[in-house]
């Protein structure tokens, strides 16, 4: 993959298969406007299909990952009487975007710098895994403008955390620090400031190391666990394995084991014999 001209996103190019996509609207701490959710659906796309990316690490641009909604763009709507009747600010565009990041096949890891509120809470939320600065911070802001979590958090945020510490965020609003968020489970690292991407892009290419099939395949099964019974989970595990068996990647692993040396995935698949020239 190419990188992509965006108006308010970056899509650098892969590198050993992690791709960093940065929301780049600093001046606003990255706040959400239909023009980022737009560049957004856009690179999320070009990302799925691509075949050499493995992870996706998405990031903010300056001070702050996602500050959430842009207010001013808010209040300019809630001065129009009929759009605002007829749905919620943004969710007609927000909520694809938000399932299409929960839902990409490729695992995704949220680089949190700054501020992650609100909408951008629940971006980072709709990740596989995030890691944070130590001055970062974390909320579900929205009651505090008289809203409630409009952008997937009270889906993800239980999951997390649990239906009790849950409640407490959504219903106070509290702002917590990373040290927080990391005993809470919502992140998995917290790391100085000026290391936190180097230290994503670290567990990104640790992750990225690991066969695409099976990266995809152990992704696919932990996000339908959330929905299933064991015995749904296990019959999906079973179909699962038996497509991976197929695969080049499950011989390499074996046989790199049994031969105590690391396992080469990844690889590009070997040409096709030609066959021999006509004398």
């Amino acid at each position: 993959m190419t990188p992509e001209n965006f108006e308010t996103v970056i899509l650098d190019a892969p590198v050993d298969g992690v791709a960093r996509l940065t929301m780049n609207r600093p001046e606003r701490g990255n706040a959400v406007v239909p023009e980022l959710v737009r560049d957004m659906m856009a690179a999320l796309n070009a990302i799925d299909a691509a075949n050499d990316i493995r992870v996706l690490v998405l990031t903010g641009a300056g001070r702050n990952f996602c500050a959430g909604a842009d207010l001013p763009g808010m209040k300019a709507y809630l001065e129009t009487e009929l759009p605002r009747l007829e749905e919620p600010y943004n969710a007609r565009l927000l909520h694809p975007l938000t399932q299409r990041l929960a839902m990409l096949s490729l695992p995704t890891l949220a680089a949190v710098n700054g501020a992650a509120t609100a909408g951008g809470f629940d971006l980072s939320l709709a990740c596989d895994l995030r890691i944070a600065g130590e001055g970062s911070r974390f909320g579900e802001t929205y009651i505090g403008l008289g809203l409630a979590p409009g952008n997937g958090g009270a889906w993800f945020l239980p999951r997390l955390v649990g239906a009790g510490v849950a409640a407490e965020l959504a219903l106070t609003g509290e702002i917590i620090d990373a040290g927080r968020a990391q005993e809470l489970g919502i992140v998995n690292r917290v790391v100085p400031d000026a290391e936190l991407m180097t230290a994503a892009l670290d567990l990104a290419a640790k992750i990225s190391a690991r066969p695409r099939k099976a990266l995809m395949a152990t992704k696919q099964l932990l996000r339908a666990s959330w929905h299933s019974d064991l015995p749904g989970a296990l019959a999906m595990s079973y179909w699962v394995t038996s497509a991976l068996q197929q695969s080049r990647d499950l011989r390499e692993g074996v046989n790199a084991a049994i031969e105590r040396r690391t396992p080469q995935y990844n690889q590009p698949a070997p040409d096709a014999a030609r066959p021999p020239e006509q004398a």
